[in-house]
């Protein structure tokens, strides 16, 4: 697989949703370091909101077209993740339906896996805002 140019979702937030470290045809990688204010106590619990936005947009960036968005996603969070945890979104397409496409991410803090799940995408004829 040859590494590609990113064609969508260029301007996602990389403190808040991760930072694209590898896209090929339909893979890509996306990390993330936890900061303090992703933390919902004084234990430094992160909210799952942020580890689901890195895996959403992991899945995006396998997709890799300009109109995809998410329908639908079936998740599992398998470990808590605390600040200053660097996560790393693994998503792979597994079923190419054209412009249904689903994809397979897996969330890694090391080697353990903190949230998995497949999430329903789909490459719309135009920009989703568009009318």
């Amino acid at each position: 697989m040859i590494p590609v140019e990113q064609r969508t979702h260029k301007l996602t937030s990389r403190i808040l949703v991760g930072k694209p470290i590898l896209i090929k045809e339909g893979y890509a990688e996306v990390e993330l370091e936890t900061i303090d204010e992703m933390k919902v106590d004084e234990k430094g619990l992160v909210h799952g909101g942020f580890t689901f936005g890195l895996a959403d947009y992991a899945a995006m960036l396998a997709v890799n077209e300009p109109t995809v968005v998410l329908g639908k996603a079936e998740v599992r969070f398998t470990k808590p993740v605390k600040v200053g945890d660097k996560l790393v979104a693994k998503a792979k397409i597994i079923e190419d339906l054209g412009k249904k496409k689903i994809v397979e991410v897996k969330v890694y803090r090391e080697e353990e896996v903190v949230l998995e799940g497949k999430f329903y995408c789909y490459v719309l004829e135009k920009h989703v805002l568009d009318n």
